[in-house]
């Protein structure tokens, strides 16, 4: 009976978790990595056909997103998820793969002119379908038994809709262990879904520590807050354009905007339109609004029982085909246009910033986190142009960002939802950064006075003697290093770039289409080796 930790350990994402119990071979999650990546992730160490079945917490591709990978490779078994996970997911890894596919022939075409060979796609649609078969859904707290010895049942973890921390129980040679998986631990208060259910006791309990060492910043009344950027916005005759996660993050926003249309907080623009623009946001809300019984909260749940559905309202728009999302820009009246990705780096959301952007009437609003090296982050920080489909456009609208709605528990959540369980012999704290899983851990130290152990990947632990078996050091990923100094190629780099901007000082009184077709030769050339 052992745990061997794979993935999200001192980072964020990529969540996996490998346990051999009871004859069987399981995991916890399979999550993709996404953004920057820190550490050397060890395999998981069986082929996927070997592993028995997959336990999923939720929906999110960080979590989910190796599933259809772990079907191509010959997993063949059942992935058990709460109802709600798996009709996200059902939508969601389609997506995942479209853009493994899009990303694949885009670079292929890139590779062909240059005279290489052609990129493969890292999963296709059909291993996504294929996974998606493979789901078995399940109800909160209700125990199944996916292998003899192995009893498991799902708690809402208040983070997505169908979101879960889970219980195992383990019983093998005697002998019983009881391991919970906190998944990602939702916020309180938040719009639509229940806050986090705590659990009573544990022997072993997995943690996240995504704020593991800081408080959110909350406004004292979203609603009005938000409001008061559409009016605003709106009486300078302006759009609001809302980058934001398809899933989760989009409902809100409609949650919230249906409040400020029934309260009347809108003068003199009664009746605006509202735009969701993201085939993945509308198939998303339609699994909420079906999931609605077992999923929302008693405040969201209210609306239902009076006939009302909380996240529709008169003037919502959800646009499916492209030629619905260019028609949304020739729409000349004050408006709101809801679009994915919510950092800019994908999707309909870098056509609208193309053509909204560069009028100082508009409001660009910002309500999720902006990881850096994202358009978003740079927009956030101040950028004023940016590059969007090869064209340089003008930051003129304003850039705002609207704090306090997070899916995530802060510190103070995650304290209080570890306080609740009782006799757990030893915490392992996972899915935070370096300094955030290190912090949190200490603080369940000081506080609870427990023993926690913060994993890096590769580690092993026996589930049956208590002991860490394997310590894995950390295994940092190379980082490239500056070597102006001693590589004659970068210093042959550097003095062709001083060469350049000695021909760029001299350009001043050149014919415009001289300068033009320089300027053009330089972004062409920066476009290609930046992507």
């Amino acid at each position: 009976m052992k745990m061997t930790f794979i993935g999200a350990d001192h980072e964020v994402t990529g969540s996996c978790t490998y346990i051999e119990a009871c004859g069987k071979r399981f995991l916890v999650d399979f999550g993709m990595q996404q953004g920057e990546d820190f550490f050397e992730n060890v395999q998981v160490p069986t082929a996927p056909g070997n592993i028995d079945f997959v336990l999923l917490t939720h929906a999110h591709i960080d979590h989910s997103g190796m599933l259809p990978l772990l079907f191509a490779g010959g997993f063949k078994g059942e992935i058990h998820a709460t109802y709600a996970t798996s009709n996200l997911c059902s939508v969601m890894l389609q997506d995942s793969a479209h853009i493994q596919e899009f990303e694949a022939e885009w670079r292929s075409r890139k590779a062909e002119r240059r005279g290489e060979g052609a990129y493969e796609p890292l999963y296709t649609m059909d291993d996504a379908l294929g996974a998606i078969a493979l789901f078995v859904p399940h109800q909160y707290e209700k125990d199944f038994v996916p292998a003899e010895g192995i009893t498991v049942r799902f708690r809402d973890a208040g983070h997505l809709l169908g979101s879960a921390s889970i219980i195992i129980s383990i019983t093998e040679d005697g002998v019983t262990r009881n391991i919970v998986f906190s998944g990602d631990i939702g916020n309180t208060n938040q719009p639509l879904i229940r806050d986090p259910q705590y659990i009573d006791s544990a022997d072993y309990v997995v943690m996240e520590s995504t704020y593991g060492n800081r408080v959110h910043e909350r406004p004292t009344d979203y609603v009005t807050a938000l409001a008061a950027v559409l009016q605003t916005t709106f009486d300078r005759k302006g759009s609001v354009i809302i980058p934001s996660f398809a899933v989760g993050r989009t409902q809100e926003m409609l949650y919230f905007i249906r409040k400020i249309k029934d309260q009347n907080l809108i003068r003199g623009h009664e009746g605006f339109r509202v735009y969701v623009d993201s085939p993945l946001a509308n198939e998303a809300t339609d699994i909420f609004i079906n999931n609605r019984e077992s999923c929302y909260d008693d405040e969201a749940l209210e609306f239902v029982r009076q006939g009302i559905n909380p996240i529709s309202f008169e003037g919502l728009v959800r646009t499916v085909t492209s030629d619905d999302s260019r028609a949304i820009n020739t729409d000349t009246k004050p408006k709101v246009i809801i679009s994915a990705s919510g950092m800019c780096e994908a999707g309909r959301i870098k056509h609208h910033l193309k053509h909204n952007l560069w009028k100082p009437e508009n409001t660009i609003l910002f309500v999720g986190y902006q990881a850096t090296n994202t358009l978003g982050r740079a927009l956030v920080d101040g950028a004023k142009s940016v590059r969007l489909f090869g064209e340089t456009v003008t930051v003129r609208a304003e850039v705002k960002q609207l704090p306090g709605v997070s899916g995530h528990a802060d510190v103070n959540g995650l304290m209080a939802w570890a306080k609740a369980i009782s006799g757990v012999k030893r915490f392992f704290v996972n899915h935070g950064d370096q300094t955030s899983a290190e912090s949190f851990a200490q603080r369940l130290r000081d506080e609870l006075g427990a023993e926690v152990y913060a994993p890096y990947s590769g580690a092993e632990f026996d589930l049956i003697s208590g002991e860490v078996t394997i310590d894995a050091p950390p295994v940092p990923i190379p980082k490239k290093k500056n070597t102006a100094n001693f590589n004659i190629y970068y210093s042959d780099l550097v003095a062709a770039a001083d060469r350049l901007s000695h021909l760029i000082s001299r350009s001043d009184g050149r014919a415009n289409a001289d300068m033009r077709k320089l300027t053009d030769m330089i972004n062409r050339l920066c476009d290609d080796w930046e992507l």
